[in-house]
């Protein structure tokens, strides 16, 4: 990644499954302004906001009303920061990480942790959409929206990821006015896919999945220039299995 970070200098990096130690983090991403917020499942999550301009407020985590807390399953999947932007104001920067799910007989339950956490995440960019302040709300959604946004999308429709219920939740996002700015700078489709399997030929056929987003409020829409994703040359070249998303912006 640190190549791939050199190359690009992005001004901002939205990076969800940060399961690195703060220490490590720090040393890493030395010389950023670093929000990050981990979880409390060892292993699980985590993500973090790094910036080249100062980090204003951050808030971590969208905690149940009733408590004010987060079950742990839900910890370490949503983190604001309010980026300083030179001669623009402020920005506030969204990373989230929100659950995968399975619909294979007896894991019932991160199902339905995933539709809580969607339920909540809605809730949340219902408000973040009717502001002011310039947003962004970028990450691995695990969700692909339409049979664009899948190669096998046929064969794919029983499962978690493609289901009715989670593709309405984007729906949803869009009648609160926020931009899939991938799709919106991307054209039709198919793709471009922003991940693949390690398994088979999946890289090498293209066979992907695009569920990692930079969703924009009405306030930033304009700004946004254009949108890329970065998929490497090569299955051996490949750093992830998912493929960054850059997009360009001008205040």
């Amino acid at each position: 990644m640190d190549t791939w970070i050199a190359a690009r200098r992005p001004d901002v990096l939205l990076l969800q499954e940060v399961r690195a130690p703060e220490t490590v983090v720090e040393e890493y991403l030395d010389g950023w302004h670093v929000a990050n917020l981990g979880s409390r499942i060892k292993g699980r999550a985590g993500v973090l906001v790094a910036s080249r301009h100062p980090i204003a407020d951050v808030r971590r985590g969208l905690p149940e009303l009733a408590s004010g807390e987060e079950d742990d399953v839900h910890t370490g999947r949503w983190i604001e920061a309010d980026i300083v932007v030179p001669a623009a104001g402020t920005l506030t920067a969204v990373s989230t990480y929100q659950h995968s799910g399975s619909t294979k007989p007896g894991q019932e339950a991160t199902m339905a942790a995933k539709y809580s956490y969607l339920e909540r995440t809605t809730a949340r960019l219902a408000e973040l959409a009717a502001a002011e302040v310039p947003a962004v709300v970028a990450g691995d959604i695990n969700i692909a929206h339409t049979n664009a946004d899948i190669k096998n999308w046929k064969g794919n429709l029983g499962s978690a990821g493609f289901l009715p219920a989670e593709r309405a939740h984007l729906d949803r996002w869009a009648e609160l006015g926020w931009t899939d700015l991938g799709r919106a700078h991307g054209g039709d489709g198919p793709g471009p896919y922003t991940w693949w399997s390690w398994r088979g030929k999946a890289f090498d056929n293209d066979a992907g999945w695009r569920i990692d987003y930079q969703y924009a409020n009405p306030a930033l829409v304009p700004a946004c220039r254009k949108v890329e994703v970065d998929r490497a040359p090569s299955y051996a070249e490949r750093w992830s299995d998912h493929a960054a998303v850059v997009a360009v912006y001008e205040f």
